[in-house]
């Protein structure tokens, strides 16, 4: 890799660590390019991204960023995965962790804090940002459903009683 290479690359880490709300570090020893393939598929589908980078050029990226103090989790064989959603990437590394040996998670950074793996162990149970949006959704809308159910109510009972005195007469 040419130093243009990593000036891209590290370009592109700086800017998708800055977006993000959470920063998971995970140790990968021995996992198939299947395996890194299919981690990469589930974090993008829950809106997370998954790069593995040099520890150097990791530091290098999350320098002066919010996610800064996750340089201290900087050492080994390391992979970064990070989200907006402060949810998602904890849901699917905690996941592929648990039916995977090879993949370990160390901690990660959530807004400036650092977080053990334990504590992204409690993140990843909560529901996602889109999950807690639908139950709003849903909280909301009830009551409307229900006015509106007593609203049509009086007039069926209404027609169901004019038609009862259709069918006597």
């Amino acid at each position: 890799m040419d130093r243009s290479e990593k000036e891209q690359l590290v370009s592109s880490l700086r800017q998708g660590l800055t977006e993000s709300t959470l920063v998971i570090v995970a140790h990968q020893t021995g996992l198939t390019v299947t395996e890194v393939s299919d981690l990469r598929r589930q974090m993008r589908e829950a809106g997370a991204q998954y790069k593995v980078a040099k520890n150097t050029l990791a530091r290098l990226a999350v320098a002066g960023t919010p996610n800064e103090s996750v340089t201290s989790l900087l050492s080994g064989p390391t992979a970064l995965a990070y989200s907006k959603d402060p949810v998602a990437a904890a849901k699917v590394s905690i996941k592929f962790a648990n039916d995977n040996e090879k993949f370990k998670v160390i901690g990660g950074v959530l807004d400036g804090k650092i977080l053990t793996s334990k504590e992204i162990e409690t993140l990843s149970k909560l529901p996602s940002l889109d999950e807690l949006r639908a139950k709003i959704i849903a909280i909301i809308s009830t009551p409307a459903t229900r006015v509106a159910g007593i609203m049509q109510a009086p007039a069926g009972q209404l027609a169901r009683v004019f038609s009862a005195y259709g069918n006597k007469a």
